[in-house]
């Protein structure tokens, strides 16, 4: 799986740009604030159908400007195609594969897989739950294109149910109707979660033993208060009841899977908690490389590596970790600079120097 060009038209602080990339690797510098990390986004776009920066489609459109367009020319399943996608300003999102649009986000989801590392992926071992939440969800997403709408269900059912709450008189055989749109969504959403936080824990604790040097065993839990597995339905309905009175002093509903959390520890000591800033960071990469395995074994296809100015945040060992780790995936990486041991254990490929939304040198 490989993305071999893209276009950008009014995208960011992109006029017009269109560049060919290497199969291997794919190297943007430049200083600040220049459109490294907008190339990225336009590249996450095409495959996600939105971007890892904003909710704010809108914002993606260059200023002055009524839409913005980004086409990349992606090869999967042995074939070129065409994804293309535009968005106006007035929230209006077309998308269209091989010039077919398409209804549904799923129907993108399964076609190109890409990951993203960031800076702020070094930190889901230290930040909120909302986080951790975050990024399960859209892994599943990328192998379960079901579970989209099942989260995307669960979400509307959740707000409608919470704004049943919030009325003066609450009619309990609507909040009823609500209360069962929220098991049937939510207890496919914890099981899938469930599943996937399974896979990722044997292989990610395999690759933080060897980050570690043998030194620590990585854990993962799934937190729920659904956690009566095989009869999530029952469970949650019943909780549900239970917990009406409380839902309605406070106009929210307090119990279900928008409420999970991930906990990771090491020789069952909590990072979140007690971990130093170099065992959150190395558990932090263990759970993102650990996604690349899953997807290869799920999909049968190589995921797409997004890394964002990430070197920067990682000591030596880790760097060269991470860069030995995804020699056959293709991959992107943004920097203001390229340096020492790192560049030199880097595969072949190009090497952009991008200046005020325009790629200025090709190295």
């Amino acid at each position: 799986m490989i993305i071999r060009e893209i276009e950008l038209k009014d995208f960011r602080n992109y006029k017009n740009l269109q560049v060919s990339f290497s199969e291997d690797i794919n190297i943007f510098l430049g200083e600040n604030a220049q459109g490294k990390t907008n190339l990225l986004e336009g590249i996450y776009l095409n495959a996600m159908a939105k971007s890892f920066k904003t909710i704010r489609e809108r914002e993606m459109i260059r200023f002055g400007e009524d839409y913005c367009r980004i086409k990349t020319k992606a090869n999967y399943s042995d074939d070129d195609h065409l994804i293309e996608i535009a968005i106006s300003r007035e929230g209006a999102k077309a998308i269209t594969v091989d010039g077919v649009k398409i209804r549904r986000t799923s129907e993108l989801l399964d076609k190109v897989h890409i990951i993203i590392f960031s800076p702020e992926d070094l930190k889901i071992v230290k930040d909120e739950p909302t986080k951790r939440r975050n990024f399960i969800d859209r892994e599943i997403c990328q192998i379960r294109p079901r579970y989209v709408s099942d989260l995307n269900q669960y979400r509307r059912a959740l707000k409608q149910r919470n704004a049943c709450l919030k009325e003066e008189t609450v009619d309990e055989g609507v909040l009823d109707i609500w209360d069962r749109e929220l098991v049937q969504y939510g207890s496919r959403v914890v099981r899938m979660r469930r599943e996937f936080i399974q896979s990722i824990g044997e292989i990610s604790r395999d690759i933080h033993h060897r980050i570690s040097g043998g030194r620590e065993n990585l854990e993962l839990q799934y937190e729920t208060e659904i956690d009566d597995e095989g009869n999530e339905e029952n469970f949650f309905y019943d909780l549900l009841k239970k917990e009406r009175e409380k839902d309605r002093h406070y106009g929210s509903t307090g119990k279900g899977p928008h409420r999970d959390d991930l906990k990771i520890s090491a020789d069952g000591r909590d990072l979140r908690r007690f971990g130093s800033q170099g065992q959150q960071r190395t558990a932090a990469l263990s759970l993102k490389l650990s996604e690349i395995k899953v997807i290869e074994d799920e999909t049968g296809e190589k995921p797409i590596l997004l890394l964002d100015d990430v070197l920067s945040e990682l000591d030596n060992e880790r760097q060269k970790y991470l860069i030995n780790s995804l020699g056959e995936n293709q991959m992107f990486i943004t920097t203001t600079d390229l340096i020492g041991s790192v560049a030199r254990s880097l595969p072949q490929g190009k090497v952009f120097r991008i200046k005020n939304g325009e790629i200025d040198i090709e190295i």
